[in-house]
């Protein structure tokens, strides 16, 4: 399934950053490079933000909610 450890281990960082909430940039960046050519990535500050916006709802409209 993986070429060899070191793969593994990259895995396995990005499915914990998942699951604990931690957004992963370095996957943005490619994706918006691969897919997005014309678009600049938001800077990490930037994409920190929404990120956290959009799982806590600072918009208003829902998300998770502290207290």
């Amino acid at each position: 399934m993986f070429g060899n450890l070191g793969q593994a281990g990259k895995y396995l960082g990005q499915a914990a950053r998942m699951l604990i909430g931690v957004p992963d940039y370095d996957n943005y960046v490619q994706h918006i490079k691969l897919t997005h050519p014309d678009q600049t990535p938001m800077t990490y500050e930037e994409f920190f933000r929404e990120r956290q916006d959009a799982r806590y709802g600072a918009d208003g409209k829902g998300g998770m909610r502290c207290c």
